[in-house]
């Protein structure tokens, strides 16, 4: 018994691990299997990749034929398993309007069927009657609204299969090495990111760093929250933490508390084991001991490390005194300097020539005070001594960071005197006047200068680099914050083409304890960023196109949908957005997923159909109304997508699309109006440093080894070719 639950738990992770590298990577890893014939069994395999959209790589289909036939049926039982979820197809989805997008009824005509069968309802009728007496009706009220009225084979029976066409996504999924080959090179692309990692990335990164934890290690952890999950996974294996700052300690606590890595949000910890008791203090002691100074970071974050001392009790273990002392800082019953108070210090005398100074000591925050000091400086001499900092430390700052103030740059000119827009680390965004003063033009282009020569120091040069053209509008990815989990999704501020006549939304949800009740719309605005139409459960019907129905309550999963005729869209600007009317939270559901497709118009087939699907991600934001992308007309005519990634926080309930028009209409023009820096800026900076960039031409593949950057790998390329597309897109990012 005990070898079968073994045996069943082996499978179960090769799962998993396959999973990660499939969704990560879009890649299979190539079984561990004697040779066979499993041609046939290998290209039914690839039939039914290709009903959802998925393809085998050429030289996947013939390394899978040549093994057994039933090591190819398990893996294409597994793989299909992964990337129907990867689509959401691994759900039904069902519409309350069984032919939408055809045969919908105008928004007041339906209303009033509702009204007549509840009328016709004997239990009903007195309720109604009531409510009809005083002018107003709910409509959650009548028995026929809200509610699936056909099951989903019925709704099936009632649509032709799908008309295939050449515009129908095919992703390719190419073969890899072993399984463990994967998953270490995996694991080290996540861990040793130059950038943050969403909240689902670092999930996933815990899965592999336990599994790793014997194996290769990153040389460093440029990102701190990526060290605290592995250090949470090496705790959890008996394996020597990895530790060099206090704040680390903190981070570790918070993972083992499931709490926030980032520090953004405050940490309940939890009651801890004394094993873990004794490896957090005996850390922290450690590198106090090392580094004295060190200890004046607990003032940063006093009372989380208030908390945890609660749950540490440091007066139990006096062989680590060093640990006590961080939570007598903490306490306030021992004196420490921070460095960023005696910078506050300088500036409050208004020393910008000693702030400066002393942040050349820590130059990352000094590129971070960058537009404060120039701002406070009150003579040319003094801005000058501040510019002549940021160039003389340049090399030390992380790429990231010379990055981000780079494009900082290159927006502060513009916004003067126009709406600001923050967006915190959890996708929650906000627009506030501008209210700064300016930073005077000739010191905003010397940095500019300076940066550009920075990034493009420490950029790759290889002898022949193939770019996809559509790649260059993508934005680079300074955050993995900045985009939800999912398929086909691009960085916060990106821009892709959208070619296709119908163009439909979708969101699935699944409730985990209460009724929930979310709500798909689509705002349609004119150039002007002002109100044309909307389509949602009070506007069924437009010009531009349909609305699937209203469902308020999803026990077993729900969908909405909103088909549009891109051709009839009377604006410029499409924002679809999911409202959260009643129930759970985004991050409270079971499940909840939105996403687009693309269609020709002589297209048929059902509502949701998975190779038509070109972006699915999770919601799983703070806010109860979500922003995931918008589409813009441009003046020939031609659509193209704008990546938002946000959350509104929206009203404790009952939100809907005409109560937040102006709010969207404003973050909108604020994302729109605002120049990223995209994929394009950094293979100019690698031309103008002598690369040979040149453009990708599938009739005319390279034969030798390449530098390839697309939005996919295409077929072809040289084994030893150096491949760059959005799963892996932060190796861009430079250290």
């Amino acid at each position: 018994m005990r070898r079968v639950e073994h045996l069943c738990d082996h499978s179960g992770m090769v799962h998993r691990l396959e999973s990660l590298v499939l969704r990560h990577a879009l890649r299979l890893p190539l079984p561990a299997a004697p040779a066979g014939e499993g041609d046939t069994a290998a290209r039914q395999f690839d039939a039914a990749l290709m009903s959802v959209g998925f393809k085998l790589s050429a030289d996947a289909l013939k390394r899978l034929s040549g093994l057994s036939e039933g090591t190819v049926v398990d893996t294409a039982v597994r793989t299909l398993a992964t990337v129907r979820e990867m689509v959401g197809d691994h759900v039904r989805h069902n519409v309350y309007f069984i032919d939408f997008p055809a045969n919908v009824p105008d928004t007041f005509e339906f209303w009033m069927r509702c009204v007549t069968e509840a009328l016709e309802d004997r239990k009903a009728r007195p309720g109604v009657i009531a409510q009809l007496r005083t002018g107003v009706i709910n409509l959650l009220t009548l028995p026929s609204y809200g509610n699936y009225r056909h099951t989903y084979d019925e709704m099936l029976a009632a649509h032709d299969e799908l008309t295939a066409a050449v515009g129908d996504r095919l992703t390719v999924l190419h073969l890899g090495g072993s399984l463990e080959d994967e998953v270490t090179a995996l694991y080290l692309a996540l861990a040793g990111s130059t950038t943050p990692l969403g909240d689902e990335h670092l999930a996933d990164l815990g899965v592999l760093a336990e599994h790793c934890v014997d194996g290769p290690q990153p040389e460093t952890f440029p990102v701190r929250e990526n060290r605290a999950v592995v250090n949470a996974a090496r705790l959890k294996t008996g394996s020597g933490l990895l530790l060099d700052t206090v704040t680390d300690a903190l981070r570790l606590a918070c993972a083992l508390s499931g709490g926030d890595v980032s520090l953004q949000e405050p940490t309940r910890f939890r009651a801890l084991s004394r094993p873990v008791r004794r490896a957090l203090l005996a850390g922290l002691d450690s590198v106090v001991a090392a580094a004295p100074a060190k200890v004046a970071d607990v003032l940063t974050h006093r009372e989380a490390f208030k908390r945890l001392g609660e749950r540490l009790h440091p007066h139990e273990y006096p062989q680590w005194p060093h640990a006590a002392e961080v939570f007598a800082v903490a306490r306030g019953e021992k004196r420490a300097y921070t460095f960023d108070g005696r910078v506050e210090a300088l500036l409050g005398a208004d020393d910008v020539t000693g702030a400066v100074e002393l942040l050349t000591s820590a130059p990352g925050r000094l590129f971070r005070a960058l537009d404060r000091l120039l701002r406070t400086a009150a003579t040319q001499e003094e801005r000058d001594v501040v510019v002549a900092a940021v160039e003389r430390v340049a090399p030390e700052v992380s790429g990231r960071v010379v990055l981000s103030v780079r494009e900082y740059l290159h927006n502060r000119a513009a916004e003067a005197g126009r709406k600001r827009v923050f967006i915190n680390r959890a996708g929650r965004a906000h627009v506030a006047d501008d209210t700064r003063a300016a930073v005077p033009e000739a010191d905003r282009r010397r940095l500019i200068t300076a940066l550009d020569a920075e990034i493009g120091r420490r950029l790759p040069s290889p002898e022949r680099l193939v770019v996809d053209p559509d790649i260059l509008a993508v934005a680079l990815p300074l955050s993995g914050r900045a985009a939800s989990a999912g398929l086909g999704v691009l960085p916060r501020g990106s821009v892709s083409p959208v070619d296709g006549e119908l163009l439909r939304f979708f969101v699935y949800w699944k409730q985990a304890q209460r009724v929930t009740d979310y709500d798909l719309s689509a705002l349609l605005l004119d150039a002007a960023y002002e109100t044309v139409t909307w389509l949602s459960y009070t506007s069924l019907r437009e010009v531009e196109g349909e609305h699937s129905g209203d469902i308020t309550n999803a026990p077993d999963g729900a969908s909405e949908f909103i088909d549009l005729r891109l051709g009839a869209v009377r604006g410029t600007y499409i924002v679809p957005q999911v409202n959260i009317y009643s129930g759970e939270k985004f991050e409270e559901a079971e499940e909840s997923f939105f996403g687009f497709m693309l269609r020709a118009a002589e297209q048929k087939g059902r509502p949701f159909e998975a190779r038509t699907v070109r972006m699915k991600s999770e919601l799983r934001g703070p806010g109860r109304v979500a922003l995931p992308l918008a589409f813009r007309r441009a003046q020939d005519g031609s659509w193209h997508a704008k990546w938002l990634h946000l959350y509104l926080k929206g009203h404790p309930a009952y939100n809907r699309v005409e109560g937040n028009q102006v709010s969207v209409a404003t973050l909108l023009r604020g994302i729109v109006e605002r120049e990223q820096l995209t994929v394009g800026y950094l293979t100019g900076l690698m031309a103008n440093g002598g690369t040979d960039v040149v453009s990708w031409d599938a009739a005319s593949v390279p034969d030798g080894p390449v530098t390839y950057i697309g939005l996919e790998r295409p077929e072809g390329l040289h084994p030893d070719s150096v491949v760059i597309t959005p799963e892996n897109l932060r190796d861009l990012i430079p250290e």
